[in-house]
């Protein structure tokens, strides 16, 4: 008889903010039966994985970190990347977890069994079995490059924006860049003046607002560190101000106020009309990812960018030639063209009851109670789920929410003797019904774009369409009525009938 894998209570697949945050909150509820999956060589997450020159935080330092685990030391106003990561490394290290991780795993199947009510997980260095199994992996974990006609021949150097090579050397080369999103917003002010020639290949330009980044003082630092009730008060300050800006994107037209600040940091870094009139977006603000930087639009006026909106027909070995015939001779070629959000990847390598995967139970759409657990996955969840991103502040708070959710269903298993809990499909599907009326009168589906926060139905699957405080009131309390309990020995006990739910509020 083979030997059986190992088992734990709780398996946790990815240690970034989701999975990191998880394993500290087990902890200090008392629970240390559970593990953590890491396919890489240390935690960290996409702050690990994205140290593209530039990188870092869009959302102010002191509200992009846990509640529980205050960080007086940050350096600036919007941390890079490398703070962000040490911050994550010295929570893993300072809340005991690492010894939880196993590193270099990565989770390549998940199937629940109905007969024995647990898990398995096959991993890349062996099986698994788990009670419960939280996914935690995030949205931004796996880069999408797209398809070029003759990518394959090109003989230069091609990487993606989180996969970034430091040992080429960009010094005095020609540098085409595919994408103007988040990523490359950050990286082409940091390589421009390195390169002899950058060429900017924008498909759609972004609307770009003010950073106004700066250095945190030293007096400051000693005053969070010596006071920490100040650090928690300009969290408070930064939470409050930034969760009024989701007032625009619920209601486009004020977003008019911002569109026309956007417009002023345009004409102010771009005195050309032509180059200006390329850079100019057709589309509502907000519709796309908004983004922030004090430096992007005025290094595309510099003399060595160019800024190419034809499309792309084809890569050559040394080139690519636009839509429009002309050849543009480049060394290296720079993607940053996003990530696989509405069709992540370890969705086809997760199956519930049945053997159905979450990608052949979706259909194309992403689809989950709370944005955490899925109607058919017993003792599934999912942090930072379909429906839980932001455009408008710190998804952090959405995952310290949906940690307390999950939390409470832990807490209702052991109570109950439950071998396992999923949501009702009702409930799910109230849920979804209500994201999805909220969501229509939003910028995201009536600002004139398409953006990433689509997925291939035209549904926005992404996004929670709402201020973070009424997500938090709907999901932190687990509620056994949306639920279907199953007892050890496999009896289904359908959740008792809840009452229609007003969620106008949330």
């Amino acid at each position: 008889m083979p030997p059986q894998p190992p088992h734990f209570h709780i398996a946790i697949a990815g240690s970034g903010f989701g999975g990191l945050g998880m394993a500290i909150r087990l902890k200090q509820e008392g629970l240390r039966d559970f593990v953590i999956f890491e396919r890489a060589h240390d935690v960290g997450g996409v702050w690990r994985d994205n140290s593209y020159p530039g990188c870092a935080c869009d959302v102010q330092s002191h509200l992009y970190s846990f509640s529980f685990a205050p960080n007086p030391a940050w350096s600036r106003a919007f941390s890079p990347q490398g703070e962000i990561h040490a911050y994550l490394r010295d929570c893993a290290d300072r809340f005991g977890i690492r010894p939880h991780v196993r590193f270099q795993h990565a989770v390549r199947e998940a199937r629940w069994d109905d007969t024995r009510q647990r898990w398995h997980i096959e991993t890349s260095e062996g099986p698994y079995t788990a009670d419960v199994f939280i996914s935690a992996v995030g949205g931004l974990s796996e880069p999408a490059v797209p398809e070029v006609p003759g990518l394959a021949r090109f003989q230069g150097k091609v990487m993606h924006s989180a996969r970034w090579d430091h040992g080429y050397a960009l010094s005095g080369r020609r540098v085409a860049v595919i994408g103007t999103g988040a990523s490359a917003v950050q990286f082409v002010p940091a390589i421009q003046p390195q390169v002899d020639r950058l060429l900017l290949f924008q498909r759609t330009p972004p609307w770009v607002m003010p950073r106004k980044d700066r250095p945190i003082s030293e007096g400051l630092r000693r005053l969070y560190q010596r006071m920490p009730g100040a650090q928690r008060l300009t969290r408070g300050l930064i939470y409050a101000l930034r969760e009024v800006l989701a007032l625009g994107f619920m209601n486009p037209w004020i977003l008019k106020l911002a569109q026309r600040r956007a417009l002023r940091h345009l004409k102010q870094a771009i005195p050309d009309p032509a180059l200006r009139a390329k850079l100019t977006p057709n589309y509502t603000l907000g519709c796309k990812r908004v983004l922030v930087s004090d430096d992007y639009l005025p290094t595309l006026a510099k003399q060595n960018v160019d800024v190419i909106t034809h499309g792309i027909r084809e890569v050559r070995e040394h080139s690519l030639v636009t839509a429009d015939g002309t050849e543009h001779p480049v060394d290296a070629i720079i993607f940053g063209t996003g990530f696989h959000v509405t069709d992540m990847p370890i969705a086809h390598h997760i199956h519930g009851r049945g053997g159905r995967s979450l990608v052949e139970v979706w259909g194309g759409t992403m689809k989950a109670h709370l944005g955490t657990s899925v109607s058919g996955f017993p003792n599934l969840f999912l942090v930072l789920g379909p429906n839980t991103g932001l455009g408008h502040t710190s998804v952090i708070l959405m995952i310290e929410s949906q940690l307390e959710h999950v939390l409470g269903a832990l807490r209702y298993l052991e109570g109950r003797g439950l071998a396992a809990v999923e949501p009702t499909p009702e409930a799910q599907a109230e849920f979804i019904q209500h994201v999805d009326t909220r969501m229509a009168d939003t910028v995201w589906m009536q600002g004139g774009c398409v953006s990433w926060y689509l997925d291939a139905t035209g549904r926005n699957s992404t996004l929670w369409p709402g201020f973070t405080f009424t997500y938090r009131r709907r999901v932190e309390r687990f509620e056994p009525s949306e639920y279907v309990a199953i007892f050890p020995h496999g009896h289904r006990l359908a959740a008792l009938p809840a009452p229609s739910r007003n969620l106008a509020h949330a």
